[in-house]
C-alpha cells in the first residue's frame, strides 16, 4: 500500500476516515494487516505528509496508534502523552494537523488499565507527575459509584476503566470549550471528533 497523496487525503470524508481507522482496528484483531513496503512510504512522504487522521493516545507501550489502526508512514498525526489528556500545545497541534495539514478525524483514544488512570485513582505523587495526573483527577470525581473511597482505587479495574472512559469524554469536551479552531471545523462537517477506547487484552477498539 503507498503513502497517502494530496489527492488521496482530499478525497477522504471525516466519514470514510473514520471507517479507514475503523478498517484498520478489525484486520490488526485478525491478524490480517495491509502488506506495505515502508522504505517506498519513506520515500513517497519524503517531500510532504498528507495523514487523514490525528490521534491523541496514551504514552502506554502496548497502545501504538499506527499498530492498532493498521497505518503507515505519512497516514497519521499521533499525539502521545500519558493518561491521553488535552492541553494548550496538544490542541495547537491538533489545530496545525487538522487546519493546515488536512487531516479529517481526531481520535481521542483512551485504554484499558490505563497506568496513569490508575495513578490518578490513587491520587499519586512523584516530582512532575503529580501536576500531570492532576489533569485526569476530574475524571475520578465524575465517577461517581462506587462511593465506598476503597473501591476507588487502581486495585478496582472496572473503576479504572470507567475513569479511563470518563477522562476520554472530559477530553472531548475540553477540546470544544478550548478550541474554538476545532470546534468551528466540527460544526461545519470539516472534520470529526470521536472518543475511542482500546482493549489491551483483546486488541479491539471500541468507539464512546
Amino acid at each position: 500500500m503507498k503513502a497517502h497523496t494530496k489527492q488521496t487525503q482530499a478525497a477522504m470524508t471525516p466519514d470514510t476516515a473514520l471507517q479507514s481507522l475503523i478498517d484498520g482496528n478489525k484486520r490488526f484483531v485478525t491478524n490480517t494487516q495491509v502488506s506495505r513496503d515502508l522504505r517506498q512510504q519513506v520515500a513517497d512522504t519524503s517531500t510532504g505528509q498528507f495523514p487523514f487522521a490525528t490521534v491523541l493516545h496514551c504514552i502506554d507501550s502496548r497502545v501504538s496508534a499506527e499498530l492498532v489502526f493498521d497505518q503507515g508512514i505519512g497516514d497519521l498525526f499521533s499525539i502521545r502523552i500519558a493518561g491521553n489528556f488535552v492541553n494548550t500545545d496538544i490542541l495547537g497541534s491538533m489545530e496545525f494537523a487538522t487546519k493546515l495539514a488536512g487531516t479529517k478525524v481526531v481520535v481521542i483514544l483512551g485504554h484499558t488499565a490505563c497506568g496513569a488512570v490508575k495513578g490518578a485513582c490513587d491520587h499519586a505523587t512523584l516530582g512532575n507527575l503529580t501536576g500531570m495526573l492532576d489533569k485526569i483527577a476530574p475524571a475520578v470525581t465524575a465517577v461517581t459509584e462506587p462511593t465506598d473511597a476503597s473501591m476507588r482505587t487502581s486495585g478496582n479495574i472496572d473503576f479504572v476503566n470507567q475513569v479511563a472512559i470518563k477522562n476520554v469524554h472530559l477530553a472531548i469536551d475540553n477540546l470544544r470549550a478550548m478550541s474554538p479552531v476545532l470546534s468551528e471545523m466540527e460544526a461545519s462537517g470539516q472534520i470529526k471528533v470521536v472518543g475511542a477506547m482500546y482493549d489491551i487484552k483483546t486488541g479491539e477498539v471500541s468507539l464512546l
